[in-house]
């Protein structure tokens, strides 16, 4: 099931990993980058290889690895079974994604793993890696997508309103490169707002509009709201299970197109969005 939420871990806080998977997250991302002063890099990947190997149950449990040669560092240190996946910070090409996806191949076998049992899912953080996006998109292990706004901003030049349409494009290009590829939709990027939830709210629910499921987020004050937008409602899931049964009776009437209780008319591509919201219930 697609994770609606995201929650961002620092790799050197004890205390904050020891409560992660008791927050209430779908998904959790153990950052060993940014997060994680440059001192302290090797002792918070033996932090985080330590607790993953303790088997923590309940969310999906991702790395934010290091870019480059860091990275397969990072990477060969905590693939364990309890790992979900990689999220690949800076991503520029394919050509990075295939080489830590090699490293991967390595490490699985050491660890007993089998073979792909570990996903990535690359961040996209500048203006080249929005270009590649479909490249990166198709490239070995990867699942998701993600976009690194605040660094994608800087290495624009711009200044991201309220409303983030200065934005718009990237995202939307982020989004094309994921169906392209036929991955599952991207992740919505981070969200500073962690007071403001009704901002938060507002913001989430346009990303989805645009095609994002499931958010990221740096407060567990804001999943809540995540859950909420990437959940369906019941009124939602009701329409949607109406249509897909009006459409099935269409078709065994010997019609691809039918029209919905509103009167309006519902043929294959209204019946795969109806498909889509089912996939998301909880």
């Amino acid at each position: 099931m697609t994770a609606r939420s995201y929650l961002y871990v620092p790799g050197d806080a004890a205390g904050k990993l020891a409560k992660a998977a008791g927050r209430g997250a779908d998904a959790l991302i153990v950052d060993l980058e940014d997060a994680v002063r440059h001192t302290g890099k090797a002792a918070a990947r033996t932090a985080v290889a330590d607790w993953l190997a303790q088997g923590p149950r309940g969310p999906e449990i991702w790395v934010r690895v290091n870019p480059g040669s860091a990275g397969h560092v990072d990477a060969k240190a905590v693939v364990r079974s309890a790992l979900t996946g990689l999220c690949m910070a800076k991503a520029e090409n394919a050509a990075e994604v295939e080489a830590l996806a090699a490293v991967l191949d390595q490490a699985e076998e050491a660890a007993g793993l089998a073979p792909g049992t570990i996903s990535l899912m690359p961040l996209l953080e500048s203006a080249n890696a929005v270009f590649e996006a479909r490249a990166i998109a198709l490239a070995p292990r990867v699942t998701r997508l993600q976009l690194g706004e605040a660094d994608l901003a800087a290495d624009l030049g711009i200044t991201p309103g309220p409303d983030g349409r200065e934005l718009l494009w990237a995202r939307s290009q982020v989004v094309a490169a994921s169906a392209a590829a036929g991955i599952a939709p991207p992740v919505a990027p981070v969200s500073v707002e962690v007071r403001d939830l009704a901002a938060f709210r507002l913001s989430t629910e346009a990303l989805a509009r645009l095609g994002f499921v499931g958010r990221a987020c740096v407060h567990p004050a804001q999943l809540p709201v995540a859950h909420e937008v990437f959940t369906p409602s019941a009124e939602v899931l009701a329409a949607a299970g109406a249509l897909l049964d009006r459409y099935d009776q269409a078709l065994a009437a010997g019609t691809a197109v039918c029209l919905d209780e509103a009167g309006r008319l519902v043929d294959e591509a209204v019946v795969r969005s109806a498909r889509r919201v089912m996939g998301m219930a909880r």
